[in-house]
């Protein structure tokens, strides 16, 4: 099962005594399944900033969510409920290693699509660098259906 989507992306990033500012992105890519895992890819746009990357997320279950990104700019964020993990990110100047300490992380995906959410913190040498949300949404593309981005 290996399908075309419409992938809708907000997300919201706070840093330290500073409003949050939302990004939302509604792109297209593959949605699939392998060894019982989600698996949800696009090709990043000038808009992101990621431009010549493909990211591609593994959602396993509302346990874990891992995010690489290859191509012109690298990045591995491993997002766990409740664990810390040290992880690679290019940030277009060379790789630095941050914290990524995972919260709440719910899904309804199924064959075909669904809504995946997740909160995590980042650090940079232990010191908080932001407090993040995601909620991305799957829908085979020309299924007709609108997005509800509102929480």
């Amino acid at each position: 099962m290996k399908k075309d989507v419409l992938i809708s992306i907000k997300g919201k990033y706070a840093a330290e005594n500073e409003a949050a500012d939302v990004i939302e992105l509604i792109t297209t890519g593959q949605y699939y399944k392998k060894n019982g895992h989600y698996y949800i890819s696009y090709e990043e746009s000038e808009a992101t900033g990621f431009q010549g990357s493909r990211t591609t997320l593994k959602v396993e279950n509302e346990d874990r969510v891992t995010m690489e990104r290859s191509g012109e700019a690298l990045a591995q964020l491993i997002v766990q409920k409740g664990v810390r993990h040290q992880c690679r990110y290019d940030i277009g100047y060379g790789d630095m290693t941050i914290g990524v300490s995972g919260g709440q992380i719910r899904s309804s995906l199924g064959d075909s699509g669904g809504k995946l959410e997740f909160t995590y913190s980042l650090d940079i040498n232990s010191l908080l660098a932001s407090e993040n949300e995601m909620v991305i949404q799957i829908e085979e593309a020309g299924a007709g259906k609108r997005f509800e981005l509102n929480r």
